[in-house]
């Protein structure tokens, strides 16, 4: 009888396993430790891997086959972008395999935004004006060419 309930118990067991993923014997991709500062400190670090963080900070990165980038960008400040490079060591039997960064901390140096100089409007010279015309002694007689009487001659 011992046999028929171990057989049966046996036999439930692996009919669980028929629906067992074998996603649980996979190794979870290794993640990477990333150091981030700036100076200023403060800048909004993102990663193009999409983690972020206002540094000094760092992040945990899955270890991604290809270099990547870090985006800092902190208000009245040009942003700057640092390139991180992956440096891979396969181990062996004594050491285990490991995945670093370099640099390591990315570090940015962020240059104040310089504001736009003042637009200066070109010079340009002044008209010069027209000379006022010479005022004429009171004894001067009118013009004889000219068609209009004057007003006050007769105050002379």
């Amino acid at each position: 009888m011992r046999r028929v309930i171990a057989i049966a118990l046996a036999g439930a067991s692996l009919g669980g396993c028929s629906s067992m993923s074998w996603d649980m014997f996979r190794s979870a991709p290794p993640t990477v430790l990333v150091r981030l500062e700036s100076n200023p400190a403060g800048a909004d670090a993102t990663t193009s891997l999409g983690q972020g963080c206002k540094t000094p900070c760092s992040v945990s990165v899955p270890a991604p086959d290809a270099p990547f980038t870090v985006a800092f960008a902190l208000p009245k400040y040009q942003p700057a972008s640092v390139p991180v490079n992956l440096v891979k060591n396969p181990g062996d039997f004594t050491t285990p395999a490991s995945v670093t960064t370099d640099p390591n901390p990315v570090f940015a140096e962020l240059q104040p935004a310089v504001p736009p100089k003042p637009v200066r409007k070109p010079h340009r010279p002044k008209k010069p004006k027209p000379a006022a015309p010479a005022a004429a002694p009171a004894d001067a007689a009118p013009a004889a060419a000219s068609p209009f009487p004057d007003p006050n001659a007769d105050k002379r």
